[in-house]
């Protein structure tokens, strides 16, 4: 999907201060640096290490590379061409054999070929390396980014590369003069920025170098048999360390832009130096934070301590996602089950606000950069915290039963004519399900709470039957305004006449009521859930019963 901005967003764009386009302005003032300028088509790239399945990582990166691509474009009215190159370093050697796959022996018998020689263990692809890759496009195909793909074997076997690997040759010392600092001694022995791929056992070597010999392209080096061996640097005999592979390919693509983990930053300056020892322009390149778990701790592939991309979208949106890659990527940030809540809501309020806002706040609006300018026209006029509210308090096991209570509410509503509402009461029912459920812990009201319960459920009896979320809203502050544990005389136009309501009147209603210390409005609840439904559920808290199956 390409970029839409209105005319009169263009007409503010340079005001836009959401963090893709910061990114974008850099590489704005890139082009003006760099050869060809604005006339060349702008490359954004990612990369992809198929040793494992596509993970949450990956749509992090993509998601955010394509938020800097199309703030770029509208930063340049679509005037410059830009591309997405989605790059798998296919080539490189299977160190280990991962857990959660199929004939782990055959795997052990090719441990450290390229990926893209080692059998696939499904036996569905030409390669372990080909079946990840085609996950990986599977997994982008998903979420509709625009990308093209590339693979690290295509580029070093089909020539692609060979102009940078000869150059690398021929600066070979240059190469190392910047990575030997970076080695400890003993490493330092043994390294070469190339790794020959032995022509007897296919595994990817690494070994020092007898001779790089310039003039002719090729690299000696002694074979895991003992033989000395010469092979030409190009046509996939040969491929570049991880590190100055960074760097080659920036120098070999012209890439423009791309971002990587805080675990690569103190390499930026090798990458840096071996892109312009080969003759190109380092990238613009961002920085992101890591993701930390529940524990505080760095989330980990073979940990398993991490959020998977198919745990989120079990119980929420892939847009809440997008939004939770979007907000502070500079931060790291706890990813575990209870930040989707959240997450989901907070997309709901951006998405609903977006209508009605000035056009510069529009571009800072999360949604005009998760979908690329084109947000949809309608939110969900139902909260996620809600919905969870209504399943905890009516035991809904599946739609049908939410959808009975959102019609007495909104009496028009449909799933039709509400997808994004339907959808969300599907993921409020899981995720309520298996994450809310067990954690419920009702307490016992104490005197002063049941006074207040009881006064609060003969207000509601007396209320009109078609009052509103914000009229039920009014009755429930009234009653903790007339309870001095709950009055609150520091609030905003509060007055000894009228005090303001404290949050403990609220907290007591979630916890007697719904076993939780806090929830969305309660008036909207009543609204949803009904009145003399609330009431029974008050009755039931007052009889020690809260929590339990009608």
């Amino acid at each position: 999907m390409s970029m839409h901005a209105s005319p009169a967003q263009l007409q503010v764009v340079d005001e836009a201060r959401a963090w893709p386009f910061e990114e974008a302005r850099r590489i704005v003032d890139r082009l003006k640096r760099v050869k060809g300028g604005m006339e060349k088509t702008v490359l954004f790239e990612t990369g992809y290490g198929p040793s494992g399945l596509p993970h949450i990582g990956t749509f992090g990166e993509v998601a955010r590379t394509s938020m800097v691509r199309r703030a770029f474009e509208a930063l340049t009215e679509g005037k410059v061409k830009t591309r997405l190159l989605c790059f798998s370093d296919d080539m490189d050697g299977m160190r280990k054999v991962p857990d959660n796959v199929p004939n782990q022996e055959m795997l052990r018998e090719n441990l450290h070929r390229p990926l893209t020689r080692v059998p696939d263990p499904f036996g569905q692809y030409e390669s372990f390396g080909h079946h990840n890759n085609a996950m990986l496009r599977r997994f982008l195909d998903t979420f509709g980014f625009e990308y093209e793909f590339a693979s690290a074997t295509d580029y070093y076997t089909s020539g692609k590369f060979d102009e940078i690997l000869l150059l690398a040759a021929a600066r070979y010392q240059q190469i190392m003069d910047i990575m030997l600092p970076s080695l400890g001694e003993e490493r330092q022995a043994t390294y070469s920025c190339f790794l020959p791929i032995s022509p007897k056992t296919g595994r990817v070597l690494y070994v020092p170098m007898k001779e790089v010999n310039a003039k002719a392209g090729t690299i000696t080096f002694t074979d895991e048999d003992g033989d000395d061996v010469t092979l030409p640097v190009t046509g996939g005999n040969v491929k570049l360390q991880w590190k100055p592979d960074f760097g080659a390919r920036w120098a070999a693509l012209g890439v423009d832009f791309e971002m990587y983990g805080k675990d690569h930053m103190s390499n930026t300056v090798i990458y840096d130096g071996i892109c312009k020892v080969l003759g190109g322009a380092p990238p613009e390149h961002f920085v992101y934070e890591l993701f930390l778990d529940e524990k505080g701790e760095k989330i980990s592939k073979s940990k398993g301590n991490g959020l998977t991309i198919d745990e989120w979208l079990t119980y929420a949106t892939p847009e809440s996602l997008a939004l939770f890659m979007f907000q502070k990527p500079k931060s790291a940030k706890k990813l575990h089950f209870d930040v989707i809540p959240r997450a989901v809501d907070d997309y709901l309020q951006f998405l609903g606000a977006y209508p009605n806002q000035e056009p510069k706040a529009q571009l800072d609006n999360p949604v005009w950069h998760i979908h690329s300018g084109l947000p949809p026209t309608q939110s969900s006029p139902i909260s996620f915290a809600l919905l969870r509210n209504l399943v905890a308090a009516s035991n809904a096991e599946n739609k049908d039963v939410l959808w009975g209570y959102i019609r007495r509410h909104m009496e028009d509503a449909t799933p039709q004519k509400y997808p994004l509402l339907d959808t969300l009461a599907g993921y409020a029912i899981r995720y309520y399900r298996d994450f809310e459920l067990a954690k419920k812990s009702y307490r016992i009201p104490d005197d002063v709470e049941r006074t207040a319960l009881t006064a609060l459920s003969d207000a509601l009896g007396r209320a009109p039957a078609d009052a509103t979320a914000e009229q039920l809203q009014g009755i429930v502050y009234d009653i903790g305004r007339s309870v001095p544990r709950y009055q609150d005389l520091k609030a905003k136009g509060a007055t000894p006449e009228r005090p303001g309501v404290s949050n403990a009147w609220f907290a007591a209603i979630y916890e007697v009521l719904l076993g939780e210390s806090k929830g969305p409005r309660f008036g909207s609840f009543i609204a949803l859930y009904g009145i003399q439904e609330t009431r029974a559920l008050i009755a039931k808290a007052l009889a020690g019963e809260a929590g339990k199956a009608a």
